[in-house]
């Protein structure tokens, strides 16, 4: 037996534990790293499926000792919304990450068919999805599933099938009538290039019409299918008295097709069916294009709605363990996810450590460990080891689901700039129109035979495509690019105002520190006990939301508060227990002067002073550094002490450092920049600065802030790493001045092109060229904010 076989399973390549587990296969004993792979093994000889072994080219998927509990696939909901009617029975899609070669398709096929009541099925290695249609009058479809498990391939739903077959629809269609409109255009062509190179008109007559009623029944699809949505768009357009890009293109390619075709009835000199047919194609290339780079932008924002699983598996009581739909978890349920596995809600962690990959929520690249109590997300997966989680939101309320809701927010708006662009392409194709008349109408003067030729030409040279891409494909592809660095734009306008800031002003705690200060040092005074005070002070600071609420916490039996009430930039005030008490600075709390320590009092007496120890986070001088080398001038506003601000002013080398500003302080300080011609952006992440963040010119909160924060921003970082903050500025520049080059291409373009079809130097076929060049020229262009610079800081 070779070296491989004694360290390696047999069946999935996992390295032997000291005792591995023998079985007899064709006469001679196999080591397996489990039973579980063991019986896979056994199962595939018995069936005469032994070939797997001899074909695969990667090891199997290592089997579970433990069969999982599958009985939720059984449920009415899960099968009414994810599965289809068929002949004789339903079908559904499941994905599975266990299938890694050709082999794993072939035996998951072979192992389907021959399980009873399983009518088709058919397995892709590449995609990782398995279909499956069986007969639910023979067989439950978790006993279907159950014989994947049992080999290996564990199933997990494909997301809403409906909505996978109406992308699928709609992206066939699409390239069905390319497909249609480049062999229309190029048989166009050729019957039109005999007509071309008669250049000593010995062509007959009725050769030369044989040859144009080909053309025209051939480019009759490309006109009437290809470019219907061009036609549609257009109606669609003029109901609303809205003069679109649709318009110029419709009415283009009908002129030129019904002006043929009356040519060719009447036996006319001219005829224009191969501009048509080489218009619509190319104008439906340029359009797949832009779909595509779309579909790049924003795939990592779309995968927002798909990332939280459908299924969990939820710890009963007396520890065994239930597969159940996502609807069915509630708070404090104890879930648990295996390794590779979306979590399926926000929860604490249970286990002593665990590490999760949050890139589609923070954009942070490496796994994130968690210790026990760690909030853990939605949608993040688990790594290296399985965890278990206390569930602390569903539904709605979790993460995922108000970034999600944010995205939606940010999607549904029309930015200024597109706004712009949309009213100036209006003007353009009525500008554009009254231009067509005035040249058809001047050649008709001049060369009445050439007039309609020409007019032809400016319409589709014309043809505003770049100028309706230039916007749209960049703010796209600058979307696309923010999300994967873990910035959110949720407010229309917000990235071309970022791109004008000269001035941020940053809140100190919990934005430049860290979220969470801890307790240093506690002082007593008047005969207060320690542990009283920090009782008293954990019953008031619970639900603030304030960031030293946590150097707090941990009381096991917090003390009721009654009256409670927050004044800003001072503390908080409550009665326990029939006692006024007072937690904040020291004139607001103890009636003594300020030394930027909170303090414990009933607003004239000191009870107890709280020494909090700050930490700056790790990038915040890195990324001041890099703010200022875009030219950028910083500002510091803190509602804490005048000491500890100075202190963090110093190391950080911040000019301009106000202490004890309360929120309409912050907004003043904006004020007065804003009164000097400066453009304000404000970064902060608590309940104080939701007012200055609306105030500024663009605001930027902590995705860890209160939800009152993110709802007052512009853009939010879903992770707390403030060099984020320079590469959404710098992307923000960069975006602006692609968007200029795009304006000044598509503007520069007509301006030449224009005039060169008024003075009847391009062909209508040409014309139709140098349009879909000039509208790719600018989503390329666009496409290039997609590419993470090596310079990203760099102004």
């Amino acid at each position: 037996m070779d070296q491989r076989v004694v360290h390696s399973c047999y069946h999935c390549g996992a390295r032997l534990p000291p005792s591995p587990v023998l079985v007899a296969l064709d006469g001679r004993p196999q080591p397996f790293c489990c039973h579980g792979c063991a019986t896979a093994a056994q199962w595939i000889r018995d069936a005469d499926l032994g070939d797997y072994y001899r074909l695969r080219s990667d090891p199997g998927a290592r089997v579970d000792v433990e069969a999982a509990d599958l009985g939720a696939w059984d449920g009415k909901e899960l099968l009414a919304e994810h599965t289809v009617p068929v002949d004789g029975g339903c079908e559904i899609t499941v994905l599975t990450d266990g299938m890694r070669c050709a082999a794993c398709a072939w035996l998951v096929d072979r192992a389907l068919e021959r399980t009873p009541g399983v009518l088709d099925a058919g397995a892709n290695a590449v995609t990782g999805r398995i279909r499956i249609a069986w007969d639910p009058a023979r067989t439950r479809l978790s006993a279907v599933l159950g014989q994947l498990s049992m080999l290996g391939y564990r199933a997990y739903l494909a997301g809403d099938p409906a909505a996978e077959r109406q992308r699928v629809a709609d992206r066939r269609q699409w390239l069905l009538r390319l497909g249609i409109a480049g062999l229309a255009a190029m048989q166009t062509m050729m019957l039109s290039e005999a007509s071309y190179l008669d250049f000593g008109h010995h062509m007959s007559v009725p050769t030369r019409d044989l040859f144009r009623w080909f053309t025209l029944l051939v480019c009759a699809p490309v006109v009437f299918y290809s470019g219907w949505p061009f036609i549609e768009g257009a109606w669609s357009g003029l109901k609303r008295r809205h003069l679109g890009m649709d318009v110029l293109v419709a009415g283009s390619t009908l002129l030129a097709y019904f002006a043929s075709a009356v040519a060719t009835v009447r036996g006319g000199p001219h005829v224009w069916f191969d501009a048509a047919a080489m218009f619509v194609f190319l104008l439906l290339l340029a359009r797949l294009l832009e779909q595509r780079a779309r579909r790049i932008a924003s795939a990592q924002v779309d995968t927002l709605a798909r990332a939280r699983p459908v299924l969990a598996v939820r710890e009963r009581a007396d520890g065994t363990r239930e597969s159940v739909s996502l609807s069915a978890l509630r708070v404090d349920d104890v879930a648990c996810v295996a390794v590779g596995e979306a979590v399926p809600a926000d929860g604490e962690l249970l286990d002593p450590h665990a590490q999760f990959e949050e890139a589609l929520l923070t954009g942070e690249s490496h796994p994130v460990t968690k210790r026990a109590g760690d909030p853990v997300y939605a949608g993040t997966h688990c790594r290296e080891t399985p965890a278990r989680l206390r569930i602390t939101g569903i539904g709605s309320a979790t993460r995922l689901s108000q970034l999600t809701r944010l995205v939606e927010q940010a999607q549904a708006q029309r930015p200024p700039l597109a706004q712009l662009a949309d009213r100036i392409g209006a003007l353009f194709v009525g500008g554009v129109l009254l231009a067509a008349l005035t040249v058809y109408l001047g050649w008709r003067i001049v060369e009445p035979e050439r007039a309609f030729e020409v007019a032809l030409s400016l319409l589709v040279v014309s043809c505003p495509c770049a100028l309706s891409l230039a916007v749209p494909a960049a703010l796209a592809a600058a979307s696309g690019a923010l999300a994967r660095r873990g910035i959110l734009p949720v407010r229309a306008g917000a990235l071309d105002r970022l791109a004008r800031v000269t001035d941020l002003v940053f809140d100190k705690t919990g934005t430049l520190t860290r979220v969470h200060p801890v307790l240093e040092a506690v002082e007593v005074f008047d005969g207060m006990d320690e542990a009283r005070a920090c009782a008293l002070a954990a019953a008031l600071e619970r639900d603030s939301g304030h960031p030293i609420a946590a150097a707090f916490a941990g009381e096991e039996e917090p003390l009721a508060v009654e009256s409670l009430q927050l004044v800003a930039g001072q503390g908080l005030s409550g009665r326990i227990e029939g006692v006024d008490w007072r937690l904040g600075v020291a004139p607001f709390a103890a009636g003594r002067a300020d030394d930027g320590q909170v303090w414990l009092g009933d607003g004239t007496r000191a009870f107890a002073r709280f020494t909090m120890r700050e930490g700056l986070r790790t990038d915040a001088a890195d990324t001041l550094r890099a703010l200022r080398a875009l030219g950028l001038t910083v500002h510091l506003a803190s509602g804490d002490g005048a000491a500890a601000v100075e202190r963090m002013a110093a190391t950080l080398g911040i000019d301009d450092a106000r202490a004890r500003q309360r929120p309409e302080d912050k907004l003043a300080l904006v004020y007065e920049l804003q009164a000097r011609g400066r453009t304000v952006a404000m970064v902060g992440d608590g309940l104080n600065d939701a007012p200055v963040l609306a105030g500024a010119d663009v605001s930027l909160a902590m995705g860890e802030g209160v939800a009152l924060a993110q709802r007052a921003a512009d853009l939010v970082l879903t992770a707390p790493e403030l060099m984020r903050v320079p590469a959404a500025i710098a992307l923000a520049r960069r975006t602006r001045r692609i968007i200029r080059e795009n304006f000044i291409w598509a503007v520069g373009y007509n301006l030449v092109a224009l005039p060169l079809a008024a003075m009847g130097r391009v062909t209508p076929g040409w014309a139709a060229l140098g349009m879909a060049v000039s509208s790719l020229v600018v989503t390329l262009n666009a496409l290039r904010l997609m590419r993470r610079s090596r310079e990203e800081h760099r102004p």
